[in-house]
């Protein structure tokens, strides 16, 4: 099977490439391969002619999306609807970001949306056209990995400097290993799934329990030696140009009954961090 990945540099794309399963022809594609603000996206991928393509790309940078929004658009609306138009069997990557995130209960793939910025609504646009394709459609939260830019190393670089934090503690959802996300994808592509599904890792994080997170499994690791005050703060104290869905834990017991159940999000954590440590001693 020849399987298209998008996004091939980003740290979803990696994932996907290094757990391929056994008998796949991974074509991963970087944006200098395939990129999604070309107008014949659709033409190029049917030249491939993958058997399936992993939608992995997607302009994430949630702030600069209210300025950049046409740019958002292109990535995550239309180049999807151009992808789903191959008519090449897809799976297509979704966010936490198209729900308001304004219930006491884990999401369903039946709640309603409403993305509270450009970022969820491009996103949204780009779902809804890979499901009127009969694409499957995973939606995921909080994803990070031992390489690219994300929260775990953003904490990181300012633990190891020793400087202290304050992070929002009022916004909750469930951090996510690329990794993880990545077998999961491979284990719903095997079974040709379709429609909208849910998946994290396991468990409920504030983004403040993230942190004392990473601090505690980095100092346990050896990844830095000192201690770092981390302070709970409300969102109002941390203003953003765009607004963060407060609650955004998804229900993902459909999927998981098809993918296995995950780790928490916690042994997850520890397990990446635990690679990152070993990556940094290999190059010192």
């Amino acid at each position: 099977m020849r399987v298209l990945v998008t996004g091939a540099t980003g740290q979803l794309g990696r994932a996907l490439a290094a757990s391929a399963p056994a008998g796949v022809e991974v074509l991963a594609a970087a944006r200098d391969q395939l990129d999604l603000l070309d107008g014949d996206v659709g033409a190029r991928v049917s030249d491939l002619a993958p058997d399936l393509i992993l939608n992995a790309a997607a302009y994430t940078a949630v702030d600069k999306a209210e300025e950049d929004a046409a740019l958002a658009q292109r990535i995550n609306g239309d180049a999807v609807a151009e992808l789903a138009a191959t008519g090449i069997r897809l799976v297509h990557v979704s966010t936490d970001y198209v729900l308001p995130g304004d219930r006491a209960h884990p999401a369903r793939p039946d709640d309603p949306v409403g993305p509270l910025g450009a970022y969820g609504r491009t996103k949204l646009e780009g779902e809804q056209a890979a499901l009127a394709a009969g694409a499957l459609v995973v939606r995921t939260a909080w994803v990070y990995a031992a390489e690219g830019k994300n929260f775990v190393h953003a904490m990181l670089g300012r633990m190891k400097q020793g400087t202290d934090l304050r992070v929002v503690a009022d916004q909750s959802g469930t951090p996510t290993h690329a990794a993880s996300l990545a077998r999961a994808l491979w284990s719903l592509a095997k079974v040709e799934a379709t429609g909208l599904h849910h998946f994290t890792d396991a468990g409920v994080a504030s983004w403040y329990d993230f942190a004392v997170a990473i601090s505690e499994e980095g100092r346990a690791l050896g990844l830095f030696d000192h201690q770092v005050a981390i302070t709970p703060i409300p969102t109002e104290d941390y203003p953003t140009p765009a607004a963060r869905p407060a609650y955004s834990v998804l229900d993902c017991h459909t999927t998981w009954a098809i993918t296995g159940v995950p780790r928490h999000w916690r042994d997850e954590l520890r397990s990446m961090l635990r690679e990152l440590g070993e990556g940094e001693a290999g190059h010192g």
